[in-house]
């Protein structure tokens, strides 16, 4: 066992007939006080760098709709920056880095050692958080796994394909592997710090891990996330962990028991009927109601969200969203959902 909070009670395997729920992307910019504060922030990376406003964001949801964790407000791609490389983004566009594309791109990176000095920051926003939750809710850290964060340090962006991942992977392996393995130590480090400043959950985001196929999807996603669970698990030994592979589709079998997970976070491109066949027997399932149902609301997100507790409801299960909540929700419909859930 965990501890008493419902999530992580879940998380040690325990079955609700009311799931623990939260939302990926719970603080964001569907949230007119999430808007604000950026606003006072001044641009995002400033807003991630404030402690007391990150802190201020992060709870924003948790006073709001009473969700059962809060995520601690930051984004996967501060790693590369503690790291050295050149972050901004670029409003309406996302995200952009500087790139890596051979060895003397990563012999300019920092060591893992060096990137606390840069992420102090997220810290003392986790310390600060823990310290305003209430009682009965439970605090998530999280990272971007290696693959996903390489993805957008080799191209400088995202990709819909993540074709220059893709081709570096093939050009120039030992660069590749070289990153992999980096972000793999790194994440290790970035993760360890959140749990000793207070975080009780960590979750490892592999956004793009549907785009690797058979014997690449076991290199570069399932083993370096068994490596970074194995490390915190020794580490810190009652910590539990959920793992995100999305779109992994039939690649989810199994990957919660091969990597060390304590549950598996699934999109909505999988039926929950499915997931409850081969992935419930493992344990927890976190998801994975549409997040086009926070936007259109009404009778089809009641059913759809009825239909979800009742698949998993023989085991252990924590609703969340198939993917993150986008800037278009209606808060009104996450308070619907809500209402469902609990009756």
């Amino acid at each position: 066992m965990f501890g008493s909070k419902k999530i992580l009670q879940a998380l040690s395997g325990k079955a609700f007939d009311i799931p623990p729920v939260w939302m990926m992307r719970q603080a964001g910019r569907y949230l007119p006080e999430y808007r604000a504060t950026r606003a006072k922030a001044g641009d995002f990376l400033s807003l991630c760098y404030n402690p007391e406003l990150a802190a201020e964001v992060t709870l924003q949801p948790i006073k709001r709709f009473q969700f059962d964790a809060a995520i601690i407000f930051a984004d996967i791609l501060l790693i590369p920056q503690a790291l050295g490389a050149d972050l901004w983004f670029v409003e309406g566009e996302g995200p952009r880095l500087s790139t890596i594309n051979s060895t003397e791109d990563l012999l300019k990176l920092r060591s893992p050692d060096a990137i606390h000095e840069v992420l102090n920051p997220i810290y003392e926003t986790v310390k600060l958080v823990s310290r305003e939750l209430p009682k009965d809710t439970a605090l998530i850290g999280f990272a971007g796994a290696p693959w996903t964060v390489a993805t957008y340090m080799i191209a400088g962006k995202g990709t819909p394909d993540q074709k220059p991942a893709h081709e570096l992977m093939s050009k120039d392996l030992k660069t590749f592997e070289s990153l992999i393995n980096l972000l793999t130590k790194v994440t290790i480090e970035y993760l360890s710090m959140q749990i000793k400043a207070g975080a009780e959950v960590i979750k490892i985001f592999d956004s793009w891990a549907g785009s690797l196929k058979a014997d690449q999807f076991v290199r570069y996603s399932l083993e370096p996330i068994k490596e970074i669970i194995a490390a915190l698990k020794t580490r810190h030994p009652n910590i539990p962990i959920i793992a995100f592979p999305r779109q992994a589709n039939k690649q989810y079998i199994g990957f919660a028991k091969n990597t060390g997970a304590n549950c598996i976070a699934i999109d909505n491109s999988i039926t929950p009927s499915w997931a409850r066949k081969y992935l419930q027997v493992d344990g927890c399932v976190q998801g994975n109601l549409d997040p086009r149902h926070m936007v259109t609301g009404g009778v089809k997100l009641v059913e759809e969200t009825k239909k979800i507790i009742s698949a998993f409801s023989g085991g252990p299960h924590i609703f969340n969203l198939g993917h993150g909540i986008t800037p278009d929700a209606n808060p009104d419909h996450v308070q619907l959902m809500i209402d469902t859930i609990r009756g």
